[in-house]
């Protein structure tokens, strides 16, 4: 009845005897998901699974329409993120109109809108979704352990995650037109530079951004070692790895080529074109989850998933291509002999030292006389294919669409950052399961433990949401008096 070691999408045979016990919802999350648990008479946990129970069918939506609306269309994945879809789809189909090299307006207001999402993104997770956790404890009464009661007993710290995603977000409005669902990237370009005013206005607190964000990475880093013998293994597994890097192998979190190593740290393929990235990935499907599964084909779909996100981005790249944020890269690889670098928790952290990133690079656009172009678009010959990659805040990216003769996507495939993590995120809620868990009375407390393992991830639920095949449908037909009177099934 037990997952195979060596197999870890073998299904499991259901079994008398076995109690099931269901997380769901998850909470303080993007979308909606649960987990499973089956459990056998000494309670101990033969199976842990996460269950994507919605479905969102963006790349069919998109199929028929014109090409230029799909950067404003996919953003509506998710109101957490959309501006990582929004340039995606903006970057994929810059190769289908020509534009191979935009304007350095264009390319430096991308960035910049880039930017001030990871910024505004890691600052809602780590302050109002995950710190709570970390702060008043994984046991502690549901009553207390959220933001209000964050806001209540550290209301310095709520405040300042407030703020951090605040500015982030006035980034987001001057780039892209408003804070969420802009239309500032379009392709072969953008719509819209700076005017002086936007600049002097996002200029002005800049500085505080970054020490907030320096005290931030301080937080984190205290937080983790008040418990850190039992933070350094929870949820602890070995993974391959996979992101982008810049052709110096510096972290860059908006264009390059594609790295993948191995769990053991060698290195499968490196400054790989990310418009080859379907000669390198594949995906899996399994009956109990709408989310895929992919795996990098040369390991197979056995041992080829793989881990993306910050704690990949900031233990895998050579170097942050900005001081303050490279020295705290280093300092964060040697703590504790380089052990927090490997556990799940460490993704906290790592989150906070790419937001310090994030606001020092915003810092240096911002002296950039380019971002008051008025060089705005690109054109050159004509595609039929486009493909897209940034590193999101949860991590890699991609966008790939095939346009036909009349502008219209006939094809689409997205595969998001939370899905890269998919099977990541159930080994790591089966590792918890296992070492917190099994053969204890399950409470509220121990049940949140394995939500902190899958906060740690910062899942989009929304975003990740899509299947190969055909969609189970059930309908049913009820009188005025709430009797079925028809059903109809397919699957």
């Amino acid at each position: 009845m037990d997952q195979g070691p060596g197999n870890p999408l073998q299904p499991v045979a259901e079994a008398t005897g076995l109690r099931r016990v269901a997380i769901d919802p998850l909470s303080r999350v993007e979308g909606h998901g649960k987990v499973t648990l089956l459990l056998d008479a000494q309670d101990r946990v033969r199976q842990a699974r996460l269950h994507i129970v919605e479905f969102r069918g963006f790349e069919k939506f998109v199929q028929g329409r014109p090409y230029w609306e799909v950067p404003v269309m996919v953003q509506r994945l998710c109101g957490i993120c959309p501006v990582s879809h929004q340039l995606a789809a903006a970057k994929a189909l810059d190769a289908v109109v020509g534009a191979h090299t935009l304007t350095p307006t264009a390319e430096k207001i991308r960035r910049l809108m880039h930017y001030g999402q990871i910024l505004q993104s890691h600052a809602l997770h780590f302050f109002h979704l995950a710190s709570p956790d970390l702060l008043f404890g994984f046991d502690a009464g549901v009553a207390r352990r959220n933001i209000a009661g964050l806001a209540v007993e550290h209301p310095e710290i709520a405040r300042q995650g407030v703020w951090l995603r605040r500015y982030g977000q006035e980034v987001i409005h001057a780039t892209a037109g408003k804070r969420i669902h802009g239309t500032g990237a379009i392709p072969g370009g953008v719509n819209k530079s700076l005017t002086g005013a936007e600049r002097a206005a996002l200029l002005d607190p800049v500085y505080r951004v970054i020490g907030w964000s320096l005290d931030a990475v301080g937080l984190a880093q205290r937080l983790l070692e008040q418990h850190l013998d039992f933070y350094r293994d929870f949820g602890r597994c070995t993974a391959n790895t996979l992101m982008l890097v810049g052709a110096d192998g510096a972290m860059d979190l908006y264009h390059g080529g594609l790295r993948a190593r191995r769990a053991d740290g060698t290195t499968l393929f490196d400054h790989l074109d990310y418009a080859e990235y379907w000669e390198q990935i594949a995906e899996n499907v399994q009956p109990w989850s709408y989310m895929k599964f992919p795996f990098l084909k040369a390991l197979g779909d056995e041992h080829g998933w793989y881990r993306v996100g910050p704690l990949t981005r900031v233990t895998q790249c050579d170097s942050i291509p900005t001081p303050l944020a490279d020295r705290e890269r280093r300092r964060f690889l040697a703590f504790d002999q380089g052990r927090m670098a490997t556990s799940t928790l460490g993704f906290h952290w790592a989150r906070m030292i790419e937001m310090l990133h994030a606001a020092e690079t915003i810092k240096d656009l911002l002296h950039d006389d380019d971002l008051l172009g008025d060089e705005l678009l690109v054109r050159g010959e004509r595609q039929a294919r486009g493909i897209g990659v940034i590193e999101a805040p949860r991590g890699t990216l991609i966008h790939h669409y095939r346009v036909d003769e009349n502008d219209q996507v006939v094809r689409a495939n997205l595969i998001v950052s939370t899905t890269h993590n998919n099977q990541a995120m159930n080994e790591t809620i089966r590792a918890v399961a296992e070492q917190h868990l099994s053969g204890r009375q399950l409470t509220e407390g121990l049940l949140n433990h394995i939500e902190v393992a899958i906060r740690a991830f910062d899942p989009c639920l929304s975003c990740a949401t899509h299947a190969l095949g055909q969609m189970p449908l059930a309908v049913e037909l009820m009188d005025c008096s709430g009797a079925m009177i028809g059903r109809l099934v397919r699957d």
